[in-house]
């Protein structure tokens, strides 16, 4: 279609010239030109058409010449932003014009141009911030070859890079806000100046002067740790103070009235509160001096209730009776007694624990020993109410408990004597030994009791042949002891019963005054108590006092001809009842 429109304008072009040099040759003719100058006419005209075509196809000619150099040239730099820009080369397409060809490279080149600027702007703006970021955290910077056109993945791997470092800024930013506020608090708390370079810039105002750096980080933390235990410290002293203007308070029995500055809040800071303590402090001590000999009573009073408290037997108190008992007032021997008053109060705090374990242990040997009298009194079985039972089960518990305390104390003592490295004594005596006597003098104490009955008994007891008694008299003598023999015929029990008189001496008591039992075993037959006895004195390792003291009560083991040849003996010389056969043997 195109073509037949440019066809149909060169004809008409052609048919325009006709027209207009027919036109020529009519003006000439009706002015009179001549044929030679109509020629000469003619070819001017041809020459300017001539002229005219043959500048307007030079010119042509130049545009088609340009425009192929600019194909040229543009696929150059084209191919040349490809490999910047690591991208694929630019494919022409074909069947195109080259006008068509010159306009697509040239819209390529600029679409590529623009992404280059675009990412050279973009590199330069992540760089900015990279060494920003870097010099802030001491970092590497990512690196880029300087002059190069960084790829779609170098820009991506330096935003990554920038996004790490970022979140790595906040969270340091967030630590040092931390350990910032905390430096600060602590400082205004002890009331404490920065000194040193770090702790300036730790509390400045201007927080971008300091650099996040691990070592910066370490450095605070370290600070911070510093500045605790300083504080630690200074609470330590003030404490201290505190309790020693408490003390010198105490023993110098200052009025009432003036106790107002003991009740008085703490101070604005712990330096400010320490010189506060120190001057009560100094004031003290000087009244004290004023009045050495009230208040050396005082601390001697003091200190033999810590010994009390710690168990200290008389050789543990001889090395400081020199000082005790001196009676020259002076401040050194106020010092003496201080310090030793000192040295019992951290003695007493290390082993408290272990003198709580004895103390506990002291309880519950005065309880077993109390149910030892207990057991020993016949009275116990005329209890009501369950009495006996709640007996009987507490002291069940109190024997369980008994060896498991002495196991544990015995643990503790040698741990503690191993990280001392010094015994521990109560009393003057180690732990196990002074747990040991007290089990020998309770098993001397019981013998004792027992041969006191046993002599009692042998010198008031008379044997007496039974009488017939006239009817309806009153009973005043001993009843006959009566054996019941069962079939399995295991063992014997005698029981003897007495019985008061009345003041008349007529009438027979209600009630009985005691009871008395006696388990006689027969041959074949072992006593009942027989297998755990033997089950625990097989048992191995070491035992506890408790357990050696119940080791020795060992059943009695005797036929009944051995008890009726027995009983027949002493009756003939002591004149000694059945029931008291089981004591004498």
């Amino acid at each position: 279609m195109g073509s037949r429109r440019s066809e149909a304008l060169a004809s008409s072009l052609v048919t325009g010239i006709n027209h207009a040099m027919a036109r020529l040759v009519d003006i000439w003719d009706s002015i009179g030109i001549m044929e030679d100058q109509r020629i000469e006419r003619m070819q001017t005209v041809k020459k300017y058409i001539e002229d005219l075509l043959t500048d307007m196809i030079t010119e042509e000619e130049s545009l088609r010449h340009r425009i192929k150099t600019s194909i040229i040239t543009t696929q150059k730099q084209l191919e040349t932003l490809c490999l910047e820009l690591s991208m694929e080369s630019y494919k022409v397409e074909e069947d195109l014009t080259v006008l068509q060809m010159e306009k697509n490279l040239r819209c390529r080149l600029e679409t590529l141009q623009k992404e280059k600027n675009e990412r050279l702007r973009e590199l330069n703006n992540l760089r900015q911030q990279d060494e920003e970021l870097c010099v802030t955290l001491c970092a590497t910077p990512y690196y880029i070859p300087s002059g190069s056109m960084p790829s779609q993945t170098q820009l991506q791997e330096l935003r990554e890079h920038i996004k790490n470092l970022s979140e790595e800024k906040e969270s340091r930013v967030k630590v040092f806000s931390g350990l910032r506020e905390d430096i600060k608090s602590l400082m205004d708390e002890m009331g404490h100046e920065p000194e040193t370079s770090l702790e300036r810039e730790s509390v400045c105002s201007d927080t971008d002067i300091f650099l996040l750096t691990h070592e910066n980080i370490q450095a605070l933390k370290l600070l911070l740790s510093q500045l605790e235990m300083k504080k630690e410290s200074l609470i330590s002293t003030r404490d201290k103070l505190k309790d020693r203007a408490t003390s010198l308070w105490n023993r110098l029995s200052c009025p009432e009235e003036e106790a107002e500055e003991f009740k008085q809040e703490a101070l604005n800071t712990l330096s400010d509160d320490i010189r506060r303590w120190q001057n009560i402090v100094d004031r003290l001590e000087v009244l004290q001096r004023a009045k050495l000999e009230e208040v050396i009573d005082k601390v001697r009073q003091e200190l033999v209730i810590l010994w009390d408290k710690c168990m200290f037997g008389p050789e543990q108190r001889e090395p400081f009776s020199a000082h005790f008992c001196d009676n020259n007032y002076t401040e050194e021997l106020l010092a003496l007694h201080d310090s030793e008053l000192l040295k019992v109060t951290q003695f007493y705090e290390t082993a408290r624990p272990l003198v709580e374990g004895i103390e506990k242990w002291e309880r519950h040997w005065v309880l077993f020993q109390d149910f030892e009298r207990k057991a020993a009194d016949p009275n116990r079985f005329s209890n009501r109410g369950g009495a006996l039972l709640k007996e009987s089960k507490d002291r069940a518990k109190v024997q369980k408990l008994l060896p498991k305390l002495e196991e544990e104390l015995k643990a503790r003592v040698e741990a503690w004597e191993k990280n001392q490295s010094a015994p521990f004594l109560i009393k003057g005596q180690r732990v196990m030994e002074y747990i040991s006597k007290q089990w020998e003098e309770h098993r001397m104490q019981k013998d004792k009791e027992k041969n006191e009955r046993m002599s009692k008994k042998t010198d008031n007891s008379q044997f007496k042949t039974p009488t017939k008694r006239a009817h309806g008299q009153a009973n005043s003598s001993v009843t006959p002891s009566k054996i019941r023999k069962t079939p399995s015929q295991t063992a014997l029990r005698t029981t003897t019963m007495s019985s008061s008189n009345s003041s008349g001496g007529s009438t027979i008591s209600g009630s009985t005054s005691s009871v008395s039992s006696t388990f006689l075993c027969v041959p074949g037959k072992p006593p009942l108590s027989a297998k755990r006895v033997k089950t625990f004195e097989a048992c191995s390792g070491p035992r506890t006092p408790l357990q050696e003291f119940n080791s020795d009560k060992k059943p009695i083991s005797i036929s009944y001809s051995d008890f009726t040849s027995e009983l027949s003996r002493k009756a003939c010389h002591d004149a000694v009842l059945n029931s008291t056969v089981k004591d004498v043997l």
